[in-house]
């Protein structure tokens, strides 16, 4: 079995750090003080601890006990977390020390790992233009590893792109509201996916990770001769000259990107967006806090 280039010990030991250091700074020690929370309905209050949202410490209660509490929610007790993963063509290809696929497996394992830690459960679904994996969600550390042991077969990746059907999929197989999180680089989006997509925002909080290779953004500005191209999704090639349609791929990466950004600012989503040539950790970072700072507003 050919496996993906991931470095699980080094990446295990790489997320505890950055987990003491967002408890630590009291960013947060769960990574549900950054989820929305549609809907969430009262259940009980614990003992609050540095690292918890303190706009949920309800402070007439603490009062009364002498300790500082804060609210339990019915859904923060077993929040179910569908990681999405892109496996299509489009995305084993690289430019810089990793593939797309394989930058894409670590920061799916970076949810994973975070999910699990908070207590809840992280599921996986490996997709193309059909369902390669289905992980139903579950906790604990055997957890992680039953998810990094797919995310490691590189037999799992290849195909179609149909980003559609995995969340339609998703929409069939939950009956719990949740988190979806969209490991994707979304080059090939067909279908009415904007409709599946906003149908899909009614249930559940949705987030958009988009893994882009500097190649899909730009070409070489350089006189590097010619190339042959081939289209991820088919056999057919193409003979082109980079410098000559610099122009035109910046503009028509320019309009894909516009037409994906609006497609989740239209159904009040998040998009981040990550780029092969620079580690993920910081800007995930960055975007829980964004996410914190706006979630319980």
């Amino acid at each position: 079995m050919k496996r993906l280039r991931v470095d699980v010990l080094s990446l295990t030991k790489q997320l505890e750090i950055v987990l003491k250091l967002m408890v630590n700074t009291q960013l947060t020690s769960r990574y549900r003080s950054v989820y929305k929370g549609k809907g969430l309905e009262f259940e009980d209050y614990r003992v609050y601890t540095p690292g918890d949202d303190a706009t949920r410490i309800d402070w007439k209660a603490s009062a009364r006990s002498n300790e500082l509490l804060i609210k339990l929610f019915k859904e923060e007790r077993n929040l179910d977390v569908y990681i999405l993963l892109d496996t299509s063509s489009s995305m084993i290809f690289g430019s810089t020390e990793k593939l797309k696929m394989e930058y894409a497996a670590e920061l799916a394992a970076a949810f994973a790992f975070f999910i699990l830690e908070a207590g809840d459960k992280a599921g996986l679904i490996m997709f193309s233009d059909k369902i390669t994996r289905m992980i139903p969600p579950g906790p604990g550390k055997k957890q992680f590893y039953i998810i990094m042991n797919s995310l490691v077969n590189a037999e799992l990746y290849g195909g179609g792109y149909d980003l559609q059907k995995a969340i339609n999929f998703v929409m069939k197989t939950s009956k719990e509201r949740g988190l979806i999180v969209i490991i994707s680089d979304f080059i090939g989006l067909k279908g009415d996916w904007q409709k599946s997509l906003k149908m899909a925002s009614a249930r559940f909080d949705v987030i958009g990770a988009m893994v882009r290779d500097p190649r899909d953004e730009f070409m070489p500005e350089d006189d590097v001769g010619q190339f042959v191209l081939q289209n991820p999704y088919s056999d057919s090639m193409l003979l082109v000259q980079p410098k000559k349609i610099v122009e035109e791929y910046r503009k028509y990466v320019q309009r894909e990107e516009f037409m994906l950004n609006k497609a989740f600012l239209e159904s009040n989503l998040d998009l981040l967006k990550l780029s092969t040539a620079e580690p993920f950790i910081k800007p995930l970072i960055e975007f829980f806090m964004r996410r914190r700072k706006f979630a319980w507003r």
